[in-house]
């Protein structure tokens, strides 16, 4: 996305993220949800024409004051955003002080509030404004069922175990995801706790995972350039269920052929 996007790109991109994310069985019913970050001014009443002034905000989001944030909707089908946008999505305008918000909504929307992890995307939306100035920023959360699966197997819950259990299938996924997972305890869904651990994650990482629960992905360039990162990271998931449910007798990627990618494309990374 660029500076020049309108609110039909903005929004056609959130509608082909959900549903490649319903492709991928990794938003069940109202599960996931979608909000993008922006610095240029678009034409939101051409969209949502209700409105309502000084609307509390999870978070306080210094940062993002004069800035348009685009949210799904708390119950809402991230599958069904490309058909109906205008009903599933709404903006907030940030107010100076980053604590309200002019929230911008249609008359026959589907929902009563934002998402309920507003918080954790408003956060590392203001995070990464306040730290790196973008202009744009997606941030995409989902729970992808191999991903999730193996976060329920405790001997993988850390940085290296994990990332090693996924990156050793494709020699695609360290090129695409250089800085690999930081993985997040189990935490309750929308509390503050999981807000900030995602918060402090997603500083020095793209994506997150909230063990047994879901991973939240950040982007610069696209909702469902966040997205192609999780497939990416789902199939090498998938590599692994599959090797450990049939006995654990494939090899994968040695530690030597991994750091043979990682040299020949010219990969930033700390895994290997």
């Amino acid at each position: 996305m660029n500076n020049n996007s309108t609110i039909k790109e903005l929004l056609d991109q959130m509608g082909q993220a959900g549903a490649r994310l319903d492709q991928m069985h990794a938003v069940e019913a109202s599960a996931g949800n979608i909000s993008i970050s922006i610095n240029w001014p678009v034409n939101l009443e051409s969209v949502f024409p209700d409105h309502q002034e000084r609307k509390s905000l999870p978070w306080a989001v210094p940062a993002l004051a004069g800035r348009t944030v685009f949210v799904t909707g708390s119950g809402c089908r991230l599958r069904d955003i490309g058909k109906m946008p205008a009903v599933n999505v709404s903006a907030f305008v940030i107010d100076e002080g980053g604590r309200t918000g002019t929230w911008y909504t249609h008359p026959d929307k589907k929902y009563h509030q934002p998402t309920s992890e507003f918080n954790s995307h408003l956060a590392v939306h203001n995070d990464q404004v306040a730290r790196r100035k973008v202009d744009f920023q997606a941030v995409v959360h989902a729970q992808p069922p191999y991903l999730v699966a193996l976060s329920h197997h405790p001997e993988l819950l850390n940085n290296t175990d994990y990332n090693r259990a996924i990156f050793r299938w494709e020699p695609e996924t360290i090129v695409q995801v250089p800085q690999g997972i930081e993985v997040l305890d189990f935490m309750v869904p929308g509390s503050q706790e999981l807000m900030e651990n995602n918060l402090r994650g997603l500083r020095d990482h793209e994506i997150t995972l909230w063990a047994k629960h879901g991973i939240m992905v950040r982007s610069d360039v696209s909702p469902l350039a966040a997205v192609d990162k999780v497939e990416y990271l789902e199939t090498g998931a998938m590599y692994e269920y599959f090797n450990t449910a049939s006995g654990g007798k494939a090899e994968g990627l040695t530690d030597e052929e991994i750091r043979r990618v990682i040299s020949a494309f010219g990969v930033k990374t700390t895994l290997y």
